[in-house]
Formats: structure tokens, sequence, C-alpha cells
């Protein structure tokens, strides 16, 4: 096997995904995993720190894409508005990925430590995510506001896009999910008429 195996980082993320959804997140070992892509357990740990890792390696470029969503708004002082954009931009990036990441939520689900690890993650994109806007002038107290609310709103979407059969055209994807939720929450704290 070649030092820099090409595709390395995405086949051990596809062997890791398909040996946990078979076997369990625990029963898998991280030799299992090697060499199911065909690589060494020193090439595993070249690119994850451990084998939960392998399961949230991508969320750093989502936080970046969120943050960037951030810097581009047309006014990131208006907390909710730039919060909506980052959560269109997440949408983006996770749309043409539903199948696998249907598996992932399905391994993750089955592991009190990964739902654990999951929690945590979440957590610090929502905190990263009020930095950016506070950091570009939005109300600090509206900035965590907003990104909490965003992240309860990408929460119920995301499992709602998830456990949809299929992908009913009328149901639009990730997007669309985002945006009935966003807005089912704005009628619900709308005093009746």
């Amino acid at each position: 096997m070649g030092r820099w195996t090409t595709g390395a980082r995405q086949r051990l993320q596809a062997a890791a995904l398909e040996l946990f959804a078979e076997r369990g997140y625990a029963a898998t070992t991280v030799a299992a995993v090697a060499a199911r892509a065909g690589l060494t357990e020193r090439t595993f740990f070249r690119h994850f720190p451990d084998k939960r890792e392998v399961l949230f390696a991508d969320d750093q470029a989502l936080v970046e894409g969120l943050l960037a969503a951030v810097r581009d708004a047309p006014d990131p002082t208006d907390a909710w508005d730039a919060a909506r954009r980052a959560l269109a931009a997440m949408a983006r990036e996770l749309e043409p990925r539903r199948e696998e990441l249907r598996r992932r939520a399905r391994v993750i689900a089955a592991d009190p430590d990964l739902v654990e690890r999951d929690v945590v993650k979440h957590d610090r994109v929502v905190t990263a995510l009020a930095r950016a806007m506070q950091e570009h002038g939005a109300d600090p107290a509206r900035a965590a506001l907003a990104a909490a609310v965003a992240g309860a709103v990408f929460r119920v979407a995301y499992q709602d896009w998830l456990a949809a059969p299929g992908e009913d055209p009328a149901a639009g994807g990730l997007a669309a999910h985002l945006e009935r939720t966003a807005d089912d929450l704005g009628r619900s704290l709308s005093p009746p008429r």
C-alpha cells in the first residue's frame, strides 16, 4: 500500500459506516475499518484521532460553511436572518448525502456514547454560530437566542427529513423542511387571532 492513498479519508469513513451498521459501533474495531477500506490502522489514525471521530469528522467543514453564511449575510446584525442563511447553507451541504446521513443517524442513535458526542458537537456548532453573529455586529443576547433557536429548528427539521419515506417532491429537501419548521415555530409563537 502506498503511503498517500488517494481518497483514504473517504474510504475509511465509508468502511466505518458500513461496519458500524452491520456489526454495531462497539463491536467494530479500528483494525476492521482499516482492513475493509484496504488501508492500515496507521492510516486511520493519520486521518482520525479516534473511532468515534470518523462519524463526526465533517463537522468542522459544516461549521465553516455556517460561519461563511453569517459573514456573507446582507445585514449580519439581523441575527435571525443570519441564522436562517446559515441553516440554508447547511442544507445545501447535507442534502446530497441523505442516505449516508440516515445510516449515520441510526448508528449514532444505537450507542449512548455517540449520542452524547452528537449533542456536544451540536452545542459547539450553536456556540460558534452565536459567536460569529456577535463578531459581525449582532447584539449578543439576540445572537445567542437566534443560534439556539436555529439549532432547535435544525434538529427537528433534520430528523423529519431523515425519517421521511423516499423523497416526496412535494415535501422538498432539507432546505424545505428547515423553512417549514422555522415557519411552524413562528406560527406557534404568534398569538391566535
